[in-house]
């Protein structure tokens, strides 16, 4: 570990980058998506002593005495009109801003209706939402691609942007402060939800977790996530199925070609026009057309888009059928009531899978791909599209 972190310091900016994705994606992600309670203090112990040795003034044994207080479940009882301002930390990721900010944001704005609201977090993340008047942006970036140094360096421009007088944060086990480990504001005016192990050993739905803490937190039993893209598209025909193929740069969630040629390919069969999610360009976009290509459809029945994701998400709203693997998209689908097919496949635990499943008012198929095998995966998804009947 120590060697690991020293390598995550390294002044060769190359070095340093690629410790810090090691451990980030495999320690830290790793050891989140067990969604294993003993894990999380497991976790704090470790990650307090990385967060020492790059910022000295920190303490370790401090951070982890906080990180024991800090995650037991408190209420608000306090009164919610002298509250001027409440920071909502973003998740950092589009899918986990959706299924879990987004119900603390309906939380907030209900509880405390005469507060400035603050989505705090990239530009990304506040498309989703910059449609919502209610909402101002406190823009704080994380950079998930950087160094080590890179991902703690939001901690001083959290401090100080938190700091107003009448105010309270409220943390989803936010990215921002590494779950909880950074201290940014005084313990009496932080509120955190402790996603990794709230809820125990059940098997409940994030968003069914979050929605049980904010209404023992901020006494608000009816939380639902949604969505308010700053994108807004004009309204298209009605037998449209948006596809989305993007898995986050997790490729264990992708089912190996030739799947998605496959699948478009079937879907066409239904006379409905295929919408697919092209990404921001790069590895996403190449196979998004190279699945297009090799599928046969008819182009003119294939519309594709690379922009913004919350044009992508406007889009979702308008369509007949959602289909994707487990994604932002799912949860913006579970959030605005389009029918969605789910394709689950990589997840590492059982709990992880009930924990990220999509949960919303409308039709939803999960389809667990536990073997990859590309025609079983295809006959599978076809089987979840039925069931649904919506095309």
């Amino acid at each position: 570990m120590q060697t690991l972190v020293g390598r995550a310091l390294d002044a060769d900016p190359q070095c340093a980058v690629e410790a810090s994705r090691a451990l980030f994606n495999i320690l830290a992600e790793g050891m989140a998506d067990q969604f294993e309670p003993e894990l999380c203090e497991t976790y704090a112990e470790i990650f307090s002593a990385v967060i020492a040795t790059a910022i000295p003034r920190m303490n370790r044994s401090e951070l982890v005495q906080r990180y024991s207080r800090i995650k037991q479940p408190w209420r608000f009882d306090s009164d919610a009109p002298r509250i001027r301002n409440v920071f909502v930390l973003s998740r950092v990721t589009l899918g986990a801003d959706v299924a879990v900010t987004s119900a603390v944001l309906d939380a907030v704005k209900k509880r405390f209706s005469e507060a400035r609201v603050f989505l705090v977090g990239g530009p990304k993340s506040w498309g989703l939402f910059a449609a919502d008047a209610q909402l101002e942006h406190l823009c704080i970036s994380y950079n998930r691609a950087g160094t080590l140094m890179d991902r703690l360096a939001v901690w001083p421009e959290l401090q100080a942007a938190l700091s107003s007088p009448d105010s309270i944060v409220i943390d989803p086990d936010s990215r921002l402060t590494q779950l909880g480990l950074l201290p940014v504001c005084s313990e009496d005016r932080y509120y955190f939800f402790e996603s990794r192990s709230y809820g125990g050993t059940g098997d409940e739905t994030l968003v069914a977790l979050v929605r049980r803490w904010l209404a023992k937190t901020l006494d608000i039993p009816d939380a639902t996530p949604y969505v308010a893209p700053a994108d807004q598209v004009e309204p298209f025909e009605k037998n449209v199925v948006a596809i989305s193929f993007g898995v986050g740069e997790n490729f264990r969630k992708r089912i190996p070609d030739p799947f998605e040629e496959n699948l478009l390919r079937a879907l066409a069969q239904k006379k409905v026009t295929l919408l697919v999610d092209s990404g921001a360009g790069g590895e996403e976009a190449e196979r998004a057309q190279r699945a297009i290509e090799r599928s046969g459809v008819d182009r003119r029945r294939v519309r594709t888009w690379q922009g913004s994701f919350s044009a992508f998400a406007a889009m979702i709203a308008r369509s007949a059928l959602y289909v994707g693997y487990d994604s932002a998209g799912q949860h913006v689908a579970a959030a605005v009531g389009t029918p969605l097919v789910s394709i689950f496949a990589g997840y590492p635990s059982p709990r992880m899978f009930s924990r990220w499943r999509p949960s919303g008012s409308g039709p939803i198929e999960v389809v667990p791909i536990e073997n990859a095998d590309p025609q079983q995966a295809l006959e599978r998804t076809l089987e979840a599209v039925e069931r649904l009947g919506v095309i």
